[in-house]
């Protein structure tokens, strides 16, 4: 049984370092053997373009350039929102502060021009007055806060509303750019697929079913090069007596930590 692992049973005609009681296959004999690593280069090149097509099709880049717009359209909207919620305040302000002064200047008329002849409704006016004038400084504050406060809030809008126009631009780029990358992605998978396909006729079959089983065992390689005696898919150096048990192999070698197909 080859490198202990169910479901390769069936893969017994090439000897390994694990079966040297088994009689040597000569050289050749195992058809595809020198182009595995081929093999090896198109199926890593497809499990790349189908990850990024899977992520294309999956619109995450989309979604968060999406995300990234709506948070940025509602920081604007809040702002906005704020700048004209204090403008309504500052003209009502302003509005009671006009209104507070026409009531002042009324009563001082009605103070000087002898309408009003008792002493304490004079007293009266003259309180009202008063009372006016101090409301009146109070409001003409606000309005003075209100109008730093805009003047902060005016600030702001400068920087986001480039934000924001950054984000669209960068969803509409990247919506026509991906719709591009899609068209490539699919040529080029409909291209390396098909070079797979006529590249696996020179397989045997055991020796295809041998290196397929160890692709979805080992994270996508099933077969690597040996090189200076370090496996290129574990990266682990082979002993000496291992390898030189391996040159006295002919069909099929496997590395003696991660028993991948190696390659010389």
């Amino acid at each position: 049984m080859v490198g202990g692992s169910p479901g390769m049973s069936r893969v017994r005609s090439y000897p390994t370092v694990d079966a040297e009681e088994q009689a040597l296959a000569p050289e050749g004999s195992v058809r595809g053997l020198d182009r595995v690593l081929q093999l090896q280069e198109v199926d890593l090149s497809i499990d790349r373009l189908t990850a990024r097509l899977r992520e294309l099709e999956g619109g995450e880049e989309l979604r968060s350039i999406r995300a990234a717009l709506g948070q940025a359209e509602a920081r604007l909207g809040e702002l906005r929102l704020a700048m004209d919620s204090l403008g309504r305040e500052q003209r009502r302000l302003e509005g009671d502060i006009d209104s507070m002064e026409r009531k002042i200047q009324a009563e001082r008329r009605r103070m000087l021009d002898g309408s009003v002849a008792n002493p304490k409704e004079l007293q009266a006016i003259e309180a009202e007055v008063r009372n006016l004038e101090a409301r009146k400084s109070h409001a003409e504050d606000l309005v003075l806060e209100q109008m730093e406060r805009g003047e902060q809030l005016h600030g702001r809008l400068g920087p986001l509303e480039a934000e924001e126009a950054e984000a669209r631009q960068r969803l509409a780029n990247l919506e026509e750019g991906s719709a591009r990358e899609l068209v490539e992605l699919e040529r080029a998978l409909g291209e390396r697929r098909a070079e797979r396909t006529a590249l696996v006729q020179a397989f045997d079959p055991d020796l295809l079913e041998l290196y397929e089983d160890l692709r979805r065992q080992k994270k996508g390689i099933g077969a690597a090069a040996l090189v200076d005696g370090v496996c290129q898919a574990c990266h682990q150096k082979l002993s000496p007596m291992y390898i030189d048990r391996l040159k006295r192999v002919e069909g099929v070698r496997r590395c003696e930590y991660c028993r991948r197909i190696l390659v010389f």
